[in-house]
């Protein structure tokens, strides 16, 4: 019989990733939801994994009387992991909820990161380095590993030296300036601040290496440095997957031109079908794509939630996905046609059930950013951004913006934030604005793509995926006005999107903005490159990017 992996549940996050991981594995995983589990008594590994708010995870921590437990689990000498704000519980508090204190086996508080020089919270690959000469648990010092978050483990000198002189060992790595604790270990206690399950192959040899109880091997040479290019990231790239039903009712992978997605070739043409959308996605995995986007498109979101057929796509492709998965597409109140309301909250919380780490909102930002200047610049806490960041944190709401290119002859010709165009209208126009638009790019709004980004940041936000619907199917490459403009207007990250149609798009975009990411689709779907293609030109033109060559 496989052995039996226990996980602690205090319904942060996306859980179900850290048991297809361990599962996949050869294992069998078991939730531990109650202090009073008889089984916290047998288990032999165990694990602490958190997503988001540090007081709010450290709170129910506590208020379910799980202090006292797995203080007796660690004395019993049985080893214990800690996954991201699992790791943070660990710590003195943070920065981050002062109020709130941790368990204090780490003498040292998290603190924010410094968002002048870079995005606010950290998203993407970063590396782990040992100060020893071995690996611990496999952390690979040429591999990358998966981060998001806010707060982290800043270190000095003088921290490193008291936290060895106590017995810890530690794996650092550093985004922008700041040097930071990516993972640590001591005796029977091992913590990651990235999250291994999101990791790729790479992050599998983690958890095996702890489940497996091997605490040391052999430190390989250093060939894959972090340089400080991009503040220690490595150039993202996102594979995106728009998914509906077509007429016969079967679930596919469509791509249209500025959204339009039938076949034009015949009249009435059917929804233009470019795969099944578990197995595309799984391809791009395989590929390297660092994380994989779905979005639900207009087909089913008035179906009831439990029928939605996304959700069976996620429980599906997070079986063998081991990066991060976002999803987008009726994430919102919704009423189910017995009347029952579900909200927003609820619906993302179904999402993370099934393995999403991230979800998109689309319309439903314009909704909550109009309401945020009709109060005068404030949120009433009720809108899905607020309610589900709250819960799972900003990291995991990602805000869709449809834009669409306005000239205007001058800046008082609309009440939205203008910037003057590279190039003139049609009728010599010199200033643009963009609208953003709602109802996946049916509806124009009046309200702009900078004022939208700059409210739904200040609502909670984490992430912004910035569409160009003129850009949209053109193959030309992404709009580098819009995503300059956007990118210089909030502090979290920007996921350029719209119009890649070769690798060399993603190079002039990372080399000509300073976005954090770049999605692909259509070029992907039809076989004309790879993700790998793409990362392969990216690193022969010096940008860092993940290459996971590693197997189990």
């Amino acid at each position: 019989m496989p052995e039996t992996v226990h996980i602690i549940d205090l319904e942060s996050g996306n859980l179900r990733s850290l048991q297809n991981a361990i599962e996949y594995l050869g294992y069998e995983t078991k939730l531990i939801k109650s202090s009073t589990d008889p089984e916290l008594d047998t288990a032999t590994k165990l694990f602490l994994p958190g997503v988001g708010n540090y007081g709010h995870f450290v709170k129910e921590y506590f208020a379910r009387g799980f202090d006292a437990p797995i203080k007796k689990y660690i004395d019993s000498g049985r080893p214990l992991m800690g996954i991201c704000v699992g790791l943070q519980t660990f710590f003195q508090g943070s920065e981050e909820s002062p109020s709130v204190p941790g368990l204090g086996m780490i003498d040292l508080q998290l603190s924010k990161f410094d968002d002048k020089t870079k995005s606010v919270p950290q998203i993407g690959w970063n590396t782990a380095y040992p100060l020893g000469d071995k690996m611990l648990y496999h952390i690979n010092p040429n591999n990358r590993y998966y981060y998001v978050h806010s707060y982290a483990g800043i270190v000095s000198e003088e921290d490193i030296e008291r936290l060895t002189s106590q017995g810890w060992e530690l794996n650092l790595t550093q985004y922008g300036e700041q040097r930071f604790i990516a993972s640590i270990s001591k005796d029977n206690i091992f913590a990651t601040q990235f999250h291994p399950e999101k990791s790729g192959i790479a992050g599998l040899k983690v958890i095996r290496s702890f489940l497996e109880q091997t605490h040391y091997s052999p430190l390989p040479e250093i060939v894959n440095a972090n340089d400080g290019s991009n503040n220690g990231l490595t150039r993202r790239i996102i594979a995106c997957l728009d998914v509906r039903s077509n007429d016969q009712g079967d679930l596919v992978v469509t791509k249209g031109d500025q959204y339009d997605v039938r076949e034009k070739d015949q009249e009435g043409g059917d929804v233009r079908n470019l795969g099944k959308p578990v197995t595309l996605a799984e391809k791009y995995y395989k590929q390297g794509a660092d994380e994989v986007t779905f979005l639900n498109i207009t087909s089913f979101r008035d179906s009831p939630l439990k029928d939605q057929p996304m959700l069976e796509v996620l429980k599906q492709a997070a079986k063998t996905i081991f990066v991060p998965l976002t999803v987008g597409g009726g994430i919102k109140d919704i009423v189910e046609p017995d009347g029952t309301k579900i909200p927003a909250l609820q619906v993302a919380g179904t999402y993370f059930s099934a393995g999403a780490d991230k979800v998109s909102i689309g319309t439903d930002a314009v909704v909550a950013a109009k309401k945020y200047y009709e109060l005068g610049g404030n949120g009433d806490g009720t809108s899905p951004i607020e309610t589900i960041s709250a819960a799972y944190g900003v990291q995991a709401v990602v805000i869709s913006v449809d834009p669409k290119r306005q000239y205007v002859a001058s800046p008082s010709d609309t009440k939205n934030e203008t910037i003057k165009a590279e190039v003139p209208g049609p009728n010599g126009e010199e200033y643009i604005w963009y609208a953003t638009t709602a109802k996946g790019g049916r509806e124009v709004t009046d309200l702009g793509a900078v004022e939208l980004v700059k409210a739904c940041e200040a609502l909670g936000a984490g992430e912004i995926l910035l569409n160009c619907i003129d850009k949209d199917g053109s193959n030309s490459g992404y709009d580098l006005e819009l995503i300059n403009w956007i990118k210089g207007s909030v502090n979290v990250p920007v996921i350029a999107s719209s119009g890649a149609g070769n690798p060399g798009h993603f190079q002039e975009v990372f080399e000509k903005t300073k976005t954090d990411a770049a999605l692909g689709a259509g070029m992907f779907h039809r076989d004309e490159y790879t993700v790998e293609q793409v990362k392969l030109h990216l690193k022969e033109n010096g940008l860092q990017t993940r290459l996971d060559t590693e197997t189990l």
